[in-house]
Parts: C-alpha cells; structure tokens; sequence
C-alpha cells in the first residue's frame, strides 16, 4: 500500500481553499481541521479575511480551533489589528471559540463600539466569553454605551451579551431606562424585560419596552 506524500496532501489543501468553488474550499477547510498541522494556520487565518461564504467561514474556524491555541492566538490577535473589518470579525469570532483568556487585553473598547457593525457584534460575543472574573462591570459599561445601536439583530446581539453577564448588569439597565435618548430607553427596557423572561423573546420585550417609553413621553407631555 503507497504511503500518501505529506507534502503533496499539504500542497492539495492548501490549494482548495482558494478553490473558485464554494464546496471545494469547504471541503478543504474541513480536511484541515481533520488533520491539524501549524503549517496551515497562516493560510486559515488569510482566507478568513476574504471568504465571502458563511458555511466556508465556520469550516475555517473549526479548522484553527483543531490547533493548538500556542499557534493560533496570537496570530488572530494580529488580524484585530487589520483594516479590513471581516478580518477583525472573523478572528474575535474565533476567539471567541477558541476561549484563551490571553486574547481578553486585546478586546479593546475600540472593537467593542467599532463602527462596522459584524466587528461590533463579534467583539461583543467574545468579550463575554473571555472576560476575566472581576471585570464584567467595566465591560456592561462599555457594553452600555452601544444601547439603541443599529436594526433588530444588532440590538438582540447586544441584549444577549449583557445578559449573559448575570445580575451586575441591573444598576446599568436601570441608568440606561432613564436616559434621554428613547431608543437607548427602550433598548434597556427590553433587555431587562428579556433577563426577566428569557422565554417571552425578544420581540415582545421591545413591543413591551415601546409602550412603556410611549407611556412615559405621554405622562412628561400631561
């Protein structure tokens, strides 16, 4: 029986994923992650700058958490760094699976209110995933400047996040209902309808949230 050539293979996957078909290059992500090897973080880590297709995205990252974080993490920390935004968002999305606090210094305030909206998201997500024991406050504030950003799922990303950092949050929601801006009002008040009952959903927490703002400009103007 011939022994595959471990050059030749590398060279092959190498290869597919810069594939112009979609299915080659996840193919080729996927038989990364199968057979990990340093040799192929580098590549992973630039085709995840560029992919333009979601399913090779998530096949990308699989395939650099099937690497020793000793390789990986301070690569990915480099791309943060990087002016192209899909770059950034798709390393702390990594990150963020990878789970190595080392990689908490480098979620800056900066990333967490960046204006491109996928970056924003992704910061978002791994910071809730790497922030140290002691710290969450200081991230719900930052966290807390970014209320009544964006469409639907920008601001359920954002409730999500804040939720998951438990009960300390409540002093903060509470500023963000009373502020002057109406929809930093009613952003808080459906995140704290939302840590009530998680099971109501998000929809009916900003419908709840819509009415109680509605109610109080209703009672200023009386």
């Amino acid at each position: 029986m011939a022994i595959p050539n471990q050059d030749t293979d590398t060279m092959r996957a190498l290869q597919g994923l810069e594939h112009s078909s979609s299915s080659v290059r996840l193919r080729a992500a996927l038989a990364v992650g199968t057979t990990p090897d340093p040799g192929f973080v580098d590549k992973l880590i630039e085709r995840c700058a560029i992919e333009p297709e979601f399913s090779v995205r998530e096949a990308l990252t699989w395939a650099l958490t099937r690497h020793a974080a000793s390789v990986t993490v301070l690569k990915l920390i480099d791309e943060l760094r990087s002016q192209r935004a899909q770059a950034r968002s798709q390393a702390l999305h990594t990150l963020s699976k990878i789970g190595d606090r080392q990689a908490w210094p480098a979620i800056t305030r900066a990333l967490l209110t960046d204006a491109d909206d996928e970056v924003a998201r992704s910061a978002w997500r791994a910071a809730v995933v790497l922030v140290p024991e002691g710290d969450e406050a200081e991230l719900a504030g930052v966290l807390a400047t970014q209320f009544g950003r964006g469409g639907r799922e920008m601001r359920l990303s954002l409730s999500r996040a804040l939720i998951a950092l438990g009960e300390m949050i409540i002093p903060i929601l509470r500023a963000a209902m009373a502020d002057l801006d109406p929809r930093v009002r009613q952003h808080a008040i459906a995140t704290e309808r939302l840590s009530r009952d998680p099971d109501a959903g998000f929809e009916f927490a900003v419908e709840e949230a819509k009415r109680v703002v509605a109610l109080g400009r209703i009672s200023q103007e009386g």
